[in-house]
């Protein structure tokens, strides 16, 4: 019998502070890529592994993501009054009926295993997905569906990995993972953030988690770690002591729209991608060439 796994946690209270001023007054979650934010590319690839229930943890200045899955009557009524049946169409999807958003408030931004804390009574007693928008992955089979397939074979907690340049750990969760069983990784250790000389490998945790809700006892007895934040690592590598984490090293690519080379690549690749513009767009570019 397959498991479903129906809560989604998006941690969305961060201040996108790289991007500013762009992000002043806007959520760095709100950020388009060619026609829609990454929040709804995220919230796609949730709804796409099964998730039913889209819990938001949010700070101050985020209402522009409540506002956009919440339903525009205005908006729709101007859109069915001129025609564009297309247009109506794609803001009536964006939340399927059956789907609820939760909003919860992370008054103070003490880290992310604290965002994660704040979705506790909202999650319940159940395997739940964390999706970091930040983290926009490009992949034939969605990288949360991927972790879903072998969360329903194993049964424990997974961390979504990619290897990056040794030069690049410090910038990361970085496990170390044991390859005693054939398609199995079971995570060993985890560190946030180590310099090259101290990482354990280069295998880094991306935006991309399953998590069994045995992590959030964990978090609340978890001590503040690097930059004085509740480390979602920490809580991980405690959880580590009580049950198995596994390590899935998805297929696809991965943009790291929290920097701006990222998200201007992301931008263009999309962009190249879209069935609408791409072909446009790219005869655009060859001509950037001459």
């Amino acid at each position: 019998m397959a498991i479903d796994i129906r809560a989604a946690v998006f941690p969305v209270a961060g201040r996108g502070t790289r991007f500013l001023p762009a992000t002043k007054a806007s959520p760095k979650e709100m950020l388009p890529i060619v026609d829609k934010p990454l929040i709804q590319y995220a919230v796609e690839e949730a709804l796409d592994a099964g998730a039913t229930k889209l819990i938001f943890v949010t700070g101050a200045s985020k209402r522009a993501i409540e506002d956009h899955f919440d339903t525009d009557l205005e908006l729709e009524r101007a859109l069915e009054t001129s025609g564009k049946a297309d247009l109506l169409q794609s803001i009536r999807d964006i939340v399927p009926t059956g789907v609820d958003c939760i909003y919860i408030r992370q008054g103070v931004p003490l880290g992310l295993g604290h965002a994660v804390l704040c979705a506790r009574c909202a999650v319940g007693d159940e395997p739940f997905f964390v999706h970091l928008a930040d983290d926009l992955i490009f992949s034939q089979t969605p990288c949360l569906a991927q972790m879903l397939g072998h969360y329903r074979e194993h049964r424990c907690s997974v961390l979504g990995v990619e290897t990056v340049p040794r030069d690049q750990t410090g910038s990361y969760g970085i496990v170390a993972v044991d390859n005693g069983m054939p398609g199995v990784k079971r995570v060993t250790r985890i560190v946030e953030k180590p310099a090259p000389a101290d990482a354990p490998s280069n295998l880094a945790v991306v935006g991309r988690y399953i998590l069994t809700p045995a992590i959030f006892a964990e978090l609340a007895v978890t001590e503040r770690g690097a930059g004085n934040e509740l480390q979602l690592t920490d809580g991980i590598a405690r959880l580590m002591a009580s049950e198995p984490v596994h390590a899935h090293q998805f297929q696809g690519i991965r943009y790291d729209c929290g920097s701006k080379l990222g998200y201007l690549r992301a931008t263009v690749e999309f962009g190249l991608r879209h069935p609408e513009l791409g072909a446009e767009f790219r005869a655009y570019l060859d001509g950037l060439e001459d």
